[in-house]
């Protein structure tokens, strides 16, 4: 069957009003670059007409300007979910623009099999390879592209060019039978194969193949600052201890890591620690980092469902690409993230907060309890089901005037019953085995800035007087958000009026 060539604008015109369209990709790795630019477009010319266009739109996590960008703009977007980063789709959703769900990334694809959110009407995926018979090579993000080739009533491919080099052997398509019918993921170490290299799309679906010569677009990250250089080497001096004292198997276990510059930070500090062994990941990303890691030999091997790295990375990535071919193996989010994966391989899951109360209860989502900033991404499907749970974030914000340690967060996403530890560039808080009171008390003492210590500790006595399992004094709780609402300086907070 011949698959005909087919311009973007073309492809666009097969996505009507309401369709729910899936993307492949994971972050903006993989991820379309010129249909939905020409969808945008079309969704704008249809506006000045006072005609009605929107998606919903189903993606594997986060994408670039040419999907959030770019349809956010165009107002092009009814429901989105399950994750965004883009400051035009965050503004959207804040807005009450587009109908935005934040779920965790390992059940989407499974959510959409189940047939919760109906129909994907549309899915397209960008491919580096492809044969007549609808057989197809992934590019640098996996996403759920498995999900939507079997979905999709129509597929649109756009084929990039892009990649100079051959993708072939690095993915491992799979998708687990859905229940009653499911077995065991048999995956028993981060370079387990359960899938296959290509993923075949049924032929008869494929509308056309829109060429695409477009990169990720995805800037380097900064270097470590002094704050992320010490979050980085206060986990890796802590994982470093746990070693020493028996408390982790001696061969280490592997790592699980988050997006961005302080994730960075601290994959670096456990690359410059003497003390830490080499070490394989199984994660849902892999950035510049894991990359010089495994070239300077300290990463033997990582799992992931992305390449986020940035585009200078990328194309040393792909002159270098042969070294990296027995050391990476690509996987849908759904099993990159899988908690049944992640708790049989006993991960150092390793995530950052937007904000945690004294308590240990962590907010990665709003700010100030309302706006959303990206999303929970895959952070709980590695934290709940972890050997060890680790969330990390600078104690301060905007100078000193937000405390990211609080008395009560604003927002809760990983409630204490899953962080097991948290850090910042103070120090290291091990809650585990403590009782509220003594969770607050190891977090006010380790991790919390100087300036704001001996309000928390006046907190935390005004909240005694209340008594309880766990003291909080409900008018207080959220003193330091009010202030800054107030003056823009939580450093100004008076509990005083309470009775302190």
């Amino acid at each position: 069957m011949s698959i005909p060539f087919i311009s973007a604008e073309e492809a666009a015109s097969y996505i009507k009003n309401g369709d729910n369209v899936g993307m492949s990709g994971f972050t903006a790795s993989g991820t379309p670059k010129v249909v939905t630019v020409a969808l945008a477009q079309r969704a704008k010319e249809l506006h000045e007409k006072g005609e009605p266009f929107k998606i919903n739109l189903f993606t594997g996590a986060s994408t670039n300007d040419h999907v959030d960008g770019e349809l956010a703009r165009a107002d092009a977007i009814g429901i989105r979910t399950p994750y965004q980063s883009h400051p035009d789709s965050r503004k959207l959703a804040n807005r009450g623009g587009m109908h935005y769900f934040d779920t965790h990334l390992s059940h989407v694809s499974q959510d959409l099999r189940y047939g919760f959110y109906g129909d994907i009407d549309v899915a397209i995926i960008e491919a580096t390879e492809m044969s007549p018979n609808g057989d197809i090579i992934l590019g640098a993000g996996l996403g759920m592209a498995p999900t939507l080739a079997q979905m999709a009533k129509k597929v649109i491919i756009e084929y990039s060019s892009y990649y100079h080099t051959s993708f072939r052997g690095f993915h491992d398509n799979y998708v687990p039978l859905d229940p009653p019918h499911r077995r065991e993921i048999p995956i028993y170490k981060p370079s387990d194969r359960i899938g296959s290299t290509i993923l075949h799309i049924d032929p008869k679906k494929i509308i056309g193949v829109v060429p695409s010569n477009a990169s990720e677009s995805i800037k380097p990250f900064t270097a470590p600052d002094e704050i992320s250089q010490r979050i980085g080497d206060n986990i890796s001096h802590f994982l470093a201890e746990q070693l020493r004292t028996g408390k982790m198997p001696k061969e280490f276990l592997p790592l699980q890591s988050g997006v961005g510059n302080v994730a960075n930070a601290v994959l670096y500090g456990l690359g410059e620690n003497p003390d830490i062994p080499q070490f394989e990941m199984y994660t849902e990303v892999i950035q510049d980092a894991v990359m010089h890691l495994m070239e300077e030999g300290k990463c033997k091997f990582a799992s992931t469902c992305a390449l986020t790295f940035s585009d200078d990375a990328m194309l040393h990535f792909m002159d270098n690409i042969d070294f990296f071919r027995d050391k990476i193996l690509m996987r849908p989010g759904e099993i990159s993230n899988h908690p049944e994966v992640v708790r049989r391989l006993g991960l150092i899951a390793m995530n950052t907060a937007l904000e945690a109360d004294i308590f240990g209860n962590v907010n990665s989502t709003h700010v100030l309890g309302t706006k959303m900033m990206n999303g929970i991404g895959g952070s709980a499907d590695f934290c709940r089901n972890a050997y060890l749970s680790i969330f990390s974030c600078p104690s301060i914000q905007k100078g000193g005037k937000i405390s990211a340690i609080v008395p009560m967060v604003s927002h809760v996403d990983h409630s204490e019953h899953s962080v097991k530890i948290f850090a910042t560039e103070q120090g290291v808080a091990d809650l585990r085995g403590k009782d509220p009171r003594q969770r607050a008390e190891c977090i006010i003492e380790n991790c919390v800035h100087p300036m704001y210590k001996e309000l928390l500790w006046d907190y935390l006595k005004l909240a005694e007087k209340t008594g309880g399992h766990t003291p909080h004094h409900l008018h207080a709780a959220f003193a330091f958000h009010e202030t800054f609402i107030d003056s823009g300086d939580m450093a100004l907070t008076d509990f005083s009026k309470f009775g302190c």
